[in-house]
Formats: C-alpha cells, structure tokens, sequence
C-alpha cells in the first residue's frame, strides 16, 4: 500500500516517514506542493499526508485543486496544535480528517487505518466477506476462517483488489499501488507476486483477465466469472 508523505518540514517529515516505513507501508515523501500536486495526479495513492503549512504553494489551495479535479484519493491533513482554523478549513475543503504534527505515531496509523476502512465501505477494521477477508489492523488475510500474516507486498496487492471487489487491475496500476515512486521494477515482479500468492492461498484467489489484467471476484467461489476468466 502507497502512501504520499507531503511535509516540508525535516524533523517532522523523518518522524512521519519512520513511523509510515516501520508499519510497513510504501511511502514517497515530497517536501514542496509543486512536485506533490504533480505526483497526485499521476500515481494512485491508497492516502496522502498533507502539511498545510508548506512555503511554495499552501496546503489548503493544493487540497482544493485535488477536490476540484475530482481525484477522491483520501487526504489527511497535518496542522500544528495551535491552528484550529487551518484545521477546520481544511475538513470544510474536502480532508478526510486534520491532524497535530506532533501526532503520536500508534494514533496517526490507527486514524490512516480508519480512513481507509471507510474508503472501502466498512465500519471495522475487517473488509471482504466471510470467505475471504483483509484484516487492515493485523495485516492478515482470512480465507474460509483460515487466517494468514501478510508481507507488506502481499498486503498492498490484497487491499488494491479487495477495496473494490470485482474491478480489475491491470499490471500498471498495481506497479502503481505496491512500489515506491521512482523505483526500478522487475518487469515479472507482479506476476511472481501474484504467483507467490496463488501458490499459498490456492489458484482461484487471484484471476486473471486476459489482455487486462487480474481481479479478486466479488463472490469467492470457483466459479469462472466469464469465459474471459481463467485461473
């Protein structure tokens, strides 16, 4: 799972970056809004950090132009704790929730874990159905009462598909999702992922599309989809 870190602030950006990499997410961090505003429109975040203070193009402004662009990409600001207005123009603008810089770092993963349950429709930190489910708190994957820890790849490939159940991902978008900005990726990096993860949970969890790409079935019976559906 990819996240943008937009902080121009170095002691603070450090903080934020450690605690984001330890919990195991991918994470690009971006110190000015010219190069975030660019960076949001062509790479698809799971969430975005926003410092609301940044000295090239405010905060706010940028959050408005990500709003006004229709992108819906998950964006939670970064405020210090005297900046009440700030905080509150910032939600008026279309931020998912407004956080103290100083934030703790359990608080800011459980609030990232909140926004992104939300995103995908559920109200716990469980998403998916009772055959096959991604735990976003313990990272795990339960299929058929069965549950099973994730790497952190695993876990970003899982959570592309099963936030929206039934869409399918093509080989760039999931490049995208799983791997940091600007980093060299192996051509076959994720058909060995996705071939890792058949191999451990079985051949009919991930499909492939053929010509576009793969998808987890809404349904998680073996049953093929369409005849452009193949295991």
């Amino acid at each position: 799972m990819r996240f943008l870190l937009v902080e121009n602030d170095v002691q603070t950006g450090q903080k934020l970056f450690r605690a984001l990499r330890e919990a195991r997410y991918t994470v690009d961090w971006i110190r000015n809004g010219k190069d975030a505003d660019a960076a949001i429109a062509c790479t698809n975040y799971a969430v975005v950090l926003l410092e609301l203070g940044l000295t090239d193009i405010a905060g706010i402004d940028l959050l408005k132009a990500v709003r006004t662009a229709g992108n819906p990409v998950p964006v939670l600001t970064l405020a210090g704790p005297d900046d009440v207005d700030a905080r509150i123009a910032s939600l008026d603008a279309g931020a998912d929730d407004c956080l103290i810089q100083a934030i703790n770092a359990r608080e800011l993963l459980a609030r990232l874990r909140a926004v992104l349950r939300r995103k995908a429709g559920y109200a716990t930190s469980r998403i998916g159905n009772e055959s096959l489910s991604l735990d976003l708190d313990m990272r795990t994957l339960h299929q058929d009462g069965v549950a099973s820890p994730l790497s952190a790849r695993e876990f970003a490939l899982m959570h592309s598909f099963m936030e929206r159940p039934g869409s399918i991902l093509s080989r760039g978008q999931l490049e995208d999702r799983i791997y940091g900005w600007g980093r060299e990726v192996e051509s076959n990096a994720v058909d060995v992922l996705i071939h890792s993860m058949r191999k451990r949970f079985g051949q009919s969890l991930i499909r492939n599309v053929r010509g576009l790409g793969w998808m987890v079935a809404p349904s998680t019976d073996a049953r093929a989809a369409s005849t452009g559906l193949r295991h």
